[in-house]
């Protein structure tokens, strides 16, 4: 193994060699080129036995890894923003055909106006696609979980396409010490690519047509949402066999920090849950708050059970979201309160929009937040405010 100073799109460019992929489709897009310019630097060195497509669009992209995948390769690409904006379609293709593929999506403001910095508006609008979809709060998991979703995503009992996300500039073009296993532990881990079908010339196959039965369309769907379920027992193997080889693991589909004793917890997704480990930290040995900390990894599919579990005795819980649904609220706060609630848990729930269109947002903003939250909750029982606008710098 080998720990290298790596930016977290550099850290994804080397999880794609280390799987060993045949086929990249490269389009640019701020935050994301490096990735691919990386992945076609090691082409042309001979360190990475691949073709690159080098396409029109972000659209073409996908298509073009979609149909190397439908043909037998293993197949990765890369994007954010408007691009992921522009794929949408082909990600209900890629899912509804049952093709293995990853992605990275290093994620940026939607405009307008134009925008560059980070919130999860673009990864959270993927939501309903059938992907997976993962957020990275740093870079070595970056490259961990890259590996990890090739693995997933072409199990038998999955057979779905995976996206690992990462916050624009934060972790993007942000450089941290990265654990690269040498190719041999990753040959080990990662077997040759499996997928329910190829697609060769002259084979009658045809995929993607107008059915003839509308029934056995709907059980198509319905056979990704229970593909999804399945994914959770897989994501959770999968991370144990890392940890075996690495003496990395991270919980699977969450991470919960500093929960065995905790009264109130926050919840969050992507790098910014670093912060709120800080937070955690600070409310305990400062304020003697008993606070925990839900990373929620993976948001489809989404953990319930596992969420549920250490709900079960909180007095409140604090959903942070750097993304919102207009007349409605944040999407993690939406999943949240439906299944806690389906799970029969009755909690106090808030959620915290903030960070949104790159707002930064410091470990002392969660703190403000959560003391005066908690405070609510000790006093009355309750918050005042069920969903609240935070700007930072807001006492």
């Amino acid at each position: 193994m080998a720990v290298k100073p790596l930016t977290g799109n550099y850290a994804a460019a080397w999880a794609a060699r280390r799987a060993r992929v045949k086929v990249v489709a490269a389009f640019p897009i701020t935050p994301q080129t490096t990735i691919v310019e990386k992945l076609a630097q090691f082409i042309e060195r001979g360190e990475l036995d691949a073709k690159i497509i080098r396409v029109e669009s972000e659209h073409s992209a996908l298509a073009a890894v979609y149909g190397a995948a439908a043909g037998g390769a293993r197949a990765f690409t890369a994007t954010g923003s408007h691009g992921l904006m522009y794929m949408h379609e082909m990600l209900w293709w890629v899912a509804g055909s049952r093709v293995p593929l990853v992605m990275a999506v290093a994620m940026r403001t939607l405009g307008p106006p134009w925008n560059i910095w980070t919130d999860h508006s673009d990864a959270m609008d993927q939501r309903d696609t059938g992907w997976l979809i993962m957020f990275a709060e740093h870079n070595q998991e970056v490259f961990d979980e890259l590996i990890k979703m090739f693995k997933v995503t072409e199990d038998e009992k999955v057979y779905l396409p995976g996206i690992v996300n990462l916050d624009a500039f934060i972790l993007s073009h942000t450089t941290e010490p990265v654990d690269i296993p040498d190719q041999e532990v990753i040959d080990s881990f990662l077997p040759p690519r499996k997928q329910p079908y190829v697609m060769k010339a002259g084979n009658g196959l045809t995929m993607g047509n107008i059915p003839k039965d509308l029934r056995e369309n709907m059980e198509m769907r319905e056979d990704i949402f229970r593909a999804q379920e399945r994914a959770k027992r897989v994501i959770e193997e999968v991370d144990e066999e890392w940890y075996r080889l690495t003496g990395r693991r991270y919980g699977g589909l969450i991470e919960c920090y500093r929960c065995e004793d905790a009264d109130h917890y926050i919840a969050g997704v992507g790098a910014w849950v670093g912060d709120m480990r800080e937070a955690v930290d600070r409310l305990r040995s400062e304020n003697g708050l008993r606070v925990g900390l839900l990373k929620i990894r993976y948001f489809r599919p989404f953990p319930r059970e596992e969420i549920s579990k250490w709900l079960s005795n909180a007095k409140s819980l604090i959903v942070f979201d750097r993304s919102v649904s207009p007349g409605s609220a944040g999407p993690l706060f939406l999943d949240v309160v439906t299944h806690t609630t389906l799970a029969g848990l009755r909690l106090p729930i808030k959620n915290v929009l903030a960070g949104l269109t790159g707002l930064d947002v410091t470990y002392e903003d969660i703190e403000n937040v959560v003391l005066k939250s908690v405070g609510e909750v000790e006093e009355s029982g309750t918050f005042r405010n069920f969903i609240e606008w935070h700007y930072g710098g807001e006492a």
